[in-house]
């Protein structure tokens, strides 16, 4: 095969595969009349859809951006072009959450240390607001007969479009059917580039608009606390080793975030099936309430408990009720 001498030739031939120029076409928002359009040469892409369609596809990335650079009519570059993700994470950001957990009471250090986090690190890994949902996802505490960590929680999210900004009213469960239920038993990363033809390879309870995903497990001295799950509304969003190692990178700084006693080692964790989203949420419907329910209780038994301390509970006792929901589920 000839190899394309201009963008717009690699363009034709990126697109000859069917499912490629669907993938490329929803993801810019435009139309196949548009596409072709622009590979004619009867029309020019704005700016952000050229930025955009280089960063959506970063197998052919190199090559885009080296045609485009020899293509003067193309304009200034340095609007047009997607600048890497920052390898490193800012020195600066370092001593910020050093001092935010020196100064944070215990009863919030863990939430405000993981939502600084997130805050810095939805800012790297989705610079052109592409579409990313990342979540700390934590061990629930030992429980059952064995006294093992039998499920995982969504703990603290973020998103950018087509995910909302705040993710936590939408946590649930994860168990050994999911990929960080993976993660946390193997305890090393899992990568998933394409959901839709990769789903068979390995467990992976997927979420609406989830179209790529790495995991990360969050660790101290080779006890296990959780995992760092970033999610992707793009296909291929892990491809670059950049941005993997800065994915990396922000699970090692999350475990600050946690105390000694949240790392568990892998003898102490025996996964179990969860229910499926779907399934959970008529649990999680009256979230609230059960720990307004739970602070009155403790508070007649004379053990006042805060807020943290009321989530904990009902998360436990949600935690009980859809491990039976599961075992009774799997038995009929």
């Amino acid at each position: 095969m000839q190899e394309a001498e201009t963008w717009r030739e690699l363009l034709a031939t990126i697109i000859s595969d069917s499912k490629e120029k669907q993938r490329i076409t929803e993801a810019l928002n435009i139309t196949p009349i548009t596409l072709t359009r622009w590979i004619n040469g009867e029309s020019a892409p704005r700016p952000q859809n050229l930025r955009h369609l280089i960063t959506i596809l970063p197998l052919h990335r190199e090559k885009l951006v080296k045609l485009l650079q020899e293509e003067q009519s193309v304009g200034d570059l340095s609007q047009i072009i997607p600048e890497e993700s920052e390898r490193d994470i800012p020195a600066e950001f370092y001593a910020r959450i050093f001092t935010a957990r020196a100064s944070t009471t215990e009863n919030l250090r863990f939430w405000s240390t993981c939502n600084l986090i997130l805050q810095q690190a939805i800012g790297q890994l989705d610079p052109n607001r592409l579409g990313i949902c990342l979540w700390v996802v934590r061990c629930m505490p030992q429980s059952g007969p064995h006294n093992k960590v039998r499920s995982l929680r969504e703990s603290v999210g973020l998103g950018t479009p087509p995910w909302v900004g705040n993710l936590e009213q939408q946590a649930m469960f994860l168990g050994a059917e999911s990929l960080a239920g993976n993660v946390i038993t193997l305890c090393r990363p899992g990568i998933i580039q394409n959901l839709d033809e990769e789903h068979n390879l390995m467990p992976a309870q997927r979420v609406e608009n989830e179209k790529s995903a790495a995991i990360f497990p969050i660790l101290y001295a080779g006890r296990i606390a959780g995992v760092f799950l970033v999610s992707s509304a793009q296909y291929s969003y892990f491809v670059s080793q950049a941005r993997t190692s800065l994915v990396q990178k922000y699970a090692d700084l999350l475990a600050l975030a946690f105390e000694p006693e949240d790392f568990y080692a892998p003898e102490q964790i025996a996964l179990h099936v969860m229910p499926s989203h779907e399934e959970q949420k008529q649990y999680f419907s009256q979230f609230r309430q059960l720990i307004a329910d739970t602070m009155i209780t403790e508070a007649h038994r004379n053990r006042p408990a805060n807020n943290v301390q009321a989530d904990w509970k009902v998360w436990q006792r949600l935690e009980e009720e859809l491990l039976q929901y599961a075992s009774h589920k799997k038995t009929r």
